[in-house]
């Protein structure tokens, strides 16, 4: 059970519309509280235009320290048109980072690293898609008329895609800085999300340079503000994501309830509403706005459409085609004469493998889960998905919640969770090898290929969404075994999902 990288690196790194100019301190916070800065450095030599943004943020997750960076660079020529990106993020033992260029053709060629495996490319540049430099001449040219809008689309290096932005402008506004009063223009932007969207309020210079950012993240309010050095780089105060990502729930989930079907009452608030999502085991029933019936434990074969290529494909993260990772695989299934029988036997072998569990890992990829043995739910989750996916069986992994006894110094209570999913007997069965079993207190809210970024907008959902009840779902036709009887057992026999 674990807090990524968070949904603040995506948001202040990479979808930032603009940078200030020459070298820029800001000062990182949540809800008040420092926890990291960022330096922005931009650099005009000959005709090319360099825009390097650094981030450092500490966290705490239920009382481990987790240390955070991310550096990402945007070179563009005079006119805006983009030559070159390149991102890396560091996560306490782990790093990962791309690099792209422009080509001839106007192809890019793209590296991809992730735990010192390296993965070549090349990527079409999205249509119509704008790095920092491009982002801040689009404001700047549309001008800060309050009530006007329009829409951006700003390219993510850490996802290589272009994400849809909707801008506003507020209006002027004095605002309270550390350096002292500034006039500034209040911009609004919609970040148009594969889970939803992103709201980011900025304050920006008469030149488009962002001078103070402000987002929601697991119900407060993350904030970056510009100041000078010796501001930015001020102590970090302490502060526990993981207990603020967690959700009370409304009774004790005693041992007899987990194994049983049940119904959830949930409000969902904010820009989160209506991204709960349904899966074979999950259904979802909106009761009014915000208000919604969340079933899980019965069985609706077709809630989900089948798997498609990309279920089975390797990535940078789910190295599937690794023979140290399918000979791996194949010693864990032995014999076994079914998908249902292999996912139970690879299940049992990663609940085994990873037998050190800790929340020091910031997030690593299957090969490396698999070479350490060491991590928490995360780990798991993408070892057990690339393991099913070297033998052939479609696996994704899910992010999402799952109710904790005790967690952290909290008492019953969901906590964010990772888990994975395979098609089996033709549907999507839940397998989690951190906890040995899945049952009716996992809560989905994103599946993903393994890609972090892929379901950190869930992650954001957290603190939009309320558990108000919890009952047991009697007499459902059609409901499914939520775990199976057999207990754990070694590499080649039985073992719960």
């Amino acid at each position: 059970m674990a807090m990524r990288r968070g949904l603040f690196v995506v948001v202040l790194v990479c979808l930032c519309p603009a940078l200030h100019a020459q070298d820029t301190w800001m000062s990182v916070l949540l809800d008040g509280r420092k926890i990291g800065h960022m330096e922005i450095v931009r650099n005009h030599e000959g005709d090319t235009l360099t825009t390097r943004q650094a981030l450092a943020i500490r966290i705490s997750r239920a009382g481990q320290p987790l240390a955070l960076s991310s550096t990402t660079t945007a070179v563009e020529d005079t006119v805006a048109l983009p030559l070159a990106f390149s991102t890396e993020t560091g996560m306490s033992k782990v790093t990962s980072g791309s690099h792209g260029s422009r080509r001839a053709d106007g192809l890019f060629d793209v590296t991809t690293s992730v735990g010192g495996q390296v993965q070549q490319d090349t990527l079409g540049w999205p249509s119509g898609a704008q790095l920092a430099e491009g982002q801040r001449r689009t404001m700047l040219a549309r001008g800060f008329i309050p009530g006007t809008r329009y829409t951006m689309r700003n390219f993510d290096p850490n996802s290589r895609s272009a994400i849809d932005v909707s801008m506003e402008v507020i209006g002027p506004e004095a605002v309270e800085m550390p350096g002292g009063r500034e006039r500034l223009h209040h911009v609004r932007q919609t970040l148009r999300l594969a889970r939803g969207e992103q709201v980011m309020d900025l304050w920006v210079d008469d030149q488009a340079y962002v001078r103070r950012g402000m987002t929601p993240f697991l119900g407060f309010h993350m904030e970056m503000v510009a100041c000078d050095r010796a501001c930015a780089m001020a102590p970090d105060q302490d502060i526990d994501v993981l207990r603020m990502a967690m959700i009370d729930a409304p009774r004790p989930m005693t041992q007899n309830l987990r194994e049983t079907p049940m119904r959830y009452l949930v409000k969902v608030t904010g820009n989160a509403r209506g991204e709960l999502i349904q899966t074979d085991e999950q259904s979802v029933t909106q009761l009014g706005t915000d208000l919604y019936a969340l079933d899980i434990g019965v069985g609706k074969h077709g809630n989900e459409s089948p798997p498609t290529d990309d279920d089975t494909a390797a990535n940078a993260w789910l190295q599937s085609t690794s023979p140290e990772l399918h000979a791996a695989a194949l010693a864990a299934v032995g014999e076994a004469g079914s998908d249902l029988q292999r996912m139970r036997r690879l299940r049992t072998f990663v609940s085994e493998h990873i037998d050190s569990h800790g929340l020091d890992v910031g997030y690593a990829s299957a090969l490396e889960a698999l070479r350490s043995g060491h991590g928490d739910c995360t780990e798991n989750a993408v070892l057990l998905t690339a393991l099913a996916r070297s033998l052939g069986i479609p696996a994704r992994v899910v992010t999402g919640v799952v109710y904790a006894t005790r967690y952290g110094g909290a008492s019953r209570v969901f906590v964010p969770h990772a888990w994975m999913q395979a098609w089996v007997e033709g549907r999507w069965r839940s397998y989690d090898a951190a906890l040995r079993r899945f049952d009716s207190t996992h809560i989905a809210l994103a599946t993903g290929n393994g890609d972090p970024w892929k379901f950190y907008t869930a992650m954001a959902l957290l603190g939009n969404i309320r558990i108000d009840r919890a009952t047991p779902l009697d007499g459902i036709m059609d409901t499914m075994p939520i775990a199976d009887s057999a207990p754990a057992g070694p590499p080649g026999g039985g073992g719960m999902r």
